[in-house]
C-alpha cells in the first residue's frame, strides 16, 4: 500500500499511474476540440459557409490532412496506455508540443468577439497539451535501474 496515502481530511488519494494521467489529458483535450468545432456552428454564417463549400476545408485534400491531424489526440488517449513507457514518452512530447503550438497560433490569430469561445477553448487545450508534455518529460524511472 505504498502508493496510497492519506488526505489532511482523512480521504484516501492515490497516485496515478503515469500512462492514465496522460491518456486522461489527451482524452480532455480531445473533448475540447470536439466543442470547439460543435461551437462553432453557432457563428454567424459559418453553415452557409459550409452548405456552399466556402470554408477552410473546401477540397478533399484538406479534409484527408484534417482527418489525420485530429485523429491523433482521439489515437493518443488508447496509445498511452497500450504502447512501453519509452515510445510512449516521445509520442507524448512530439505531439503534446506540435498540438500546444497549434493551438496558440489559433488562439493568437481567432479573436472576434463572436470566437471568444473559440480563444478560450485554444489556451485551454494548450494547457492540457502544456501539461501532456510536463507529465511525459518527468515519467517516473524504475527505482534500481
Amino acid at each position: 500500500m505504498e502508493n496510497k496515502k492519506i488526505t489532511q481530511y482523512n480521504y484516501e488519494d492515490f497516485k496515478i499511474n503515469t500512462k492514465i494521467l496522460l491518456s486522461s489529458l489527451w482524452a480532455s483535450v480531445t473533448l475540447c476540440y470536439l466543442y470547439g468545432d460543435y461551437f462553432e456552428l453557432y457563428v454567424p454564417q459559418k453553415t452557409s459557409g459550409l452548405v456552399s463549400g466556402q470554408n477552410l476545408l473546401d477540397s478533399p485534400a484538406k479534409l484527408m490532412s484534417a482527418a489525420v491531424l485530429l485523429a491523433i489526440p482521439s489515437v493518443m488517449v488508447a496509445l498511452s496506455i497500450i504502447l512501453k513507457p519509452r515510445v510512449n514518452r516521445v509520442l507524448n512530447i512530439i505531439f503534446g508540443t506540435m498540438f500546444t503550438a497549434i493551438m496558440v497560433l489559433i488562439a493568437v490569430t481567432s479573436f472576434t468577439p463572436w470566437k471568444a469561445f473559440y480563444v478560450f477553448l485554444a489556451l485551454l487545450e494548450s494547457v492540457l497539451t502544456s501539461l501532456i508534455v510536463w507529465y511525459a518529460w518527468k515519467w517516473p524511472r524504475q527505482r534500481g535501474i
